[in-house]
């Protein structure tokens, strides 16, 4: 059912951890967005076209610089393909951007392809691909005279900080000063980010033939000192039902965030066309290199304190790493400023998303634009990569909960009315009220047609109206305790009224001090019948957990509910009528199977009655199904890159804890008696000194680190002006702890040895050590 709403569930457990999530970081491209880029603005020849400008515009040798710098300087696999159907759109395959820009050389009424037959991939002298630190990528051309031309893209104000010339409207380089960048972020790029658009400089650079051949590995020097050929504005459209799908997460308690790699304006824009952020709303937009100069102490590692000062306000982080994703998942889901620990789900379609999506609590990877090690790392894969499918994954999630919820508290009903029935029955007329056969036929209504009823229910808007519960909640509420106590007690009063005064009411014969081989009686049957009719009005009242009084709400929906509560009622005629002596039943007339009815019906009147009772007024109620809180090893005592472990390795550490525990104990008694023994031996090693399980335990050197990876800057240009986070130049421990224990264990053990070679044969003490 999950896979019809586009959720491919890979890990089952993470359906139902959904459900409670209270963070969403989300990606812009694709997920928010409708991934069709398109060329809607550009800055060309010293002007600003606030929509594509016709080919005559252009001069021809910023035509020709832009034709082969964008048809070269993409992955020959990003193509655009004629519309499947006609009159539809034209198919874009592969990078999506570059689509978009290949897209603007068909505008301007040139073929890209002419060029790349031309110049075919394996003729490309070099390629620098694009990646998510630098933002940009790079191809080199070699020309026949031996001289080199390189053609770079990306984003717009890292790219133009290369840049030292720019074409001008003639076609010729002119000086391109500081200033004149400055000028063009403010009068260019910064009013086309703030329409939400994505803005990307086009380069090149020429390196003469009579100079040595450059050092091509070292792609600073060789990427720098570029001509700017044009900056564009690239349009993705948010997709039209994402606004209205954030705000059903907002309402729900949920906390959306989006983490982009795009320009700051660029990603606030989008936000507001979202919903993400609203306007007078106090919210932080931050770029990655101001998140990590917020996050990170004098020493650059990155503190938990700093964190949580800053993400409960973030909502857009903009020029993002993969790593930037990373630190701040983890920085929420370890943060405790709140009571409730934060659930966090995260969407990802990189290779480098593998790390967050991950740690997350729930990883979303994208099935159409995702990698194969991103799908591989994620719990869930979007089918569609649209974000409504992750409200569907939230609302199935809480629905899995709530069905769960809904069967136990039918279940336990019918357990505590039938165990009850049962035993005093049997205790005081000698015969249970309920024969074994009638019991298996109980059995299955409240175990199997009962649990295929109340969990196929499908999920509703109204899930997406609460908070989100947490995640030790139990798993019965008041409210359910409630209303099982409350069914319980009008079913075991209806039951004994029944069986105690039922044959005078019917005026039938008693059943109750029947011979042990007596035929079914009548007064029996109408006790089993009618338990049986109050369980199935009552499993229409479990339908409802929260003290909701529409009991009946979209129970049409759910074919399978109204399917077996006729099967069982049609079933239970049957048995009734013609069970005979095998099921102990006798026929019963019209009159009496309306009274079965009645009092069966008797159970949604009761529940209308329960549900005015406010819970709050019944302290005495207690909750059931609180999550136990199990004794885990803390996770900075796992280093980052070791795999999960596996609750056998778990408990066989503790186990090696212990027994060094009870060894350091021995060493303990040891050295009491050695130290009473001090006046007599000069020179004995102070105690401290000597290696131990609480040294293991409590200090600092023992304790693993999370060691975080080396955080390079977006752009190298930028060390002028910025110093680098340092590292802390200390090595992190080992990540294998056990090594560290056993080490420990050594040196306990030739402490224990010098002691013994200390005490002189055939003392108390000796003949302790040597029994040890």
């Amino acid at each position: 059912k999950m896979m019809k709403d586009n959720n491919l569930v890979r890990h089952l457990d993470a359906c139902e951890t959904m459900g409670n999530a209270t963070a969403i970081c989300s990606d812009k491209t694709g997920t928010l967005t409708m991934n069709r880029m398109t060329v809607v603005q550009a800055y060309i020849n010293e002007k600003h076209y606030k929509k594509i400008p016709e080919p005559e515009a252009i001069p021809e040798k910023i035509m020709a610089y832009l034709v082969t710098g964008i048809s070269v300087n993409c992955a020959y696999t990003s193509k655009i393909l004629p519309p499947e159907k006609e009159g539809g759109l034209p198919r874009h395959v592969g990078n999506k951007t570059e689509c978009a820009l290949l897209g603007l050389l068909l505008d301007l009424k040139r073929d890209y392809q002419d060029v790349r037959n031309e110049i075919p991939e394996e003729d490309l002298y070099k390629v620098y691909t694009f990646n998510s630190v630098r933002k940009s990528m790079s191809t080199v051309l070699k020309n026949s005279d031996g001289s080199f031309r390189i053609f770079s893209k990306g984003a717009s104000e890292i790219v133009l900080k290369k840049c030292f010339k720019i074409l001008s409207a003639n076609g010729e380089p002119k000086v391109f000063r500081p200033r004149d960048r400055d000028d063009i972020v403010k009068t260019v790029i910064e009013p086309m980010a703030s329409e939400g658009l994505r803005t990307i400089c086009l380069a090149f650079r020429d390196f003469p033939a009579g100079e040595p051949e450059p050092e091509w590995d070292n792609e600073n020097d060789i990427v720098t000192g570029l001509t700017c050929i044009a900056v564009v504005g690239i349009e993705d459209p948010v997709r039209p039902e994402v606004p209205d799908a954030i705000k059903k997460c907002q309402r729900a308690g949920i906390t959306v965030r989006m983490v982009t790699g795009d320009n700051i304006n660029t990603a606030r824009a989008i936000a507001l066309k979202c919903g993400i952020l609203n306007p007078g709303e106090d919210f932080l937009c931050l770029e990655g290199k101001d998140f990590n100069r917020r996050i990170r102490n004098e020493k650059g590692e990155i503190e938990q304190e700093r964190i949580d000062k800053i993400w409960p306000k973030l909502r857009v982080l903009a020029r993002s790493s993969p790593t930037d994703k990373h630190t701040l998942v983890k920085g929420i889901i370890d943060s405790t400023v709140f009571e409730q620990r934060q659930v966090v789900a995260v969407t990802g379609d990189g290779t480098n998303d593998g790390p967050a999506l991950k740690k997350a609590d729930v990883g979303f990877a994208m099935g159409i634009a995702g990698t194969d090690v991103a799908k591989e790392a994620s719990d869930i894969i979007l089918t569609d990569d649209n974000f409504t499918s992750i409200v569907k994954a939230v609302m199935w999630g809480r629905n899995v909960y709530d069905s769960i919820s809904k069967f136990l508290q039918f279940q336990l009903t019918v357990n505590v009315v039938a165990v009850i029935v049962a035993f005093t029955g049997a205790c005081i007329t000698q015969d249970s009220p309920l024969k074994a056969v009638q019991m298996l036929w109980v059995n299955l209504i409240m175990d199997t047609l009962a649990s295929l009823a109340l969990a196929t229910e499908p999920p509703t808007e109204a899930l997406l109206l609460r908070k989100p519960y947490g995640r030790n909640k139990p798993l019965i509420s008041r409210t359910m305790m409630k209303n099982i106590l409350g069914h319980a007690f009008y079913q075991l009063v209806v039951v004994f009224t029944l069986l105690f005064a039922g044959e005078r009411i019917f005026d039938i014969d008693s059943g109750r001090n029947a011979p042990l081989h007596a035929p079914p009686s009548e007064h029996y049957t109408i006790v089993f019948n009618t338990f049986v009719m109050m369980q199935l009005f009552n499993e229409i009242n479990a339908r409802k957990i929260h003290g909701e009084r529409n009991v009946f709400e979209g129970i049409f929906n759910n074919a399978i509910f109204c399917t077996i509560v006729l099967g069982t009622f049609v079933v239970q005629i049957i048995i009734v009528q013609f069970g005979g002596k095998p099921f102990s039943c006798s026929e019963l007339s019209i009159e009496q199977w309306l009274w079965s009815i009645f009092l069966g019906m008797g159970t949604l009147l009761w529940g209308q009655l329960i549900s005015t009772i406010p819970t709050s007024r019944l302290k005495f109620l207690k909750e059931a199904g609180h999550g136990t809180q199990k004794e885990e090893i803390p996770e900075e005592e796992l280093a980052e890159d070791v795999e999960e472990i596996d609750h056998a390795e778990r408990e066989l550490r503790r186990g090696q804890i212990l027994w060094f525990r009870g060894l350091n104990r021995i060493q303990t008694q040891i050295r009491v008696v050695n130290a009473f023994r001090s006046s007599l031996y000069e020179g004995l090693e102070k105690p401290e000194t000597r290696s131990s399980i609480h040294n293991f335990m409590t200090h600092p050197e023992f304790r693993i680190e999370d060691s975080e990876p080396h955080i390079p800057l977006i752009d190298d240009t930028d060390a002028e002006d910025d110093a680098p986070t340092k590292r802390n130049s200390n090595p992190p421990p080992s990540p294998n702890k056990n090594n560290n224990a056993v080490d420990s264990g050594i040196h306990l053990t030739t402490d224990m040895n010098k002691s013994a070679t200390s005490s002189s044969p055939g003392s108390p003490l000796h003949s302790l050590e040597t029994s040890l």
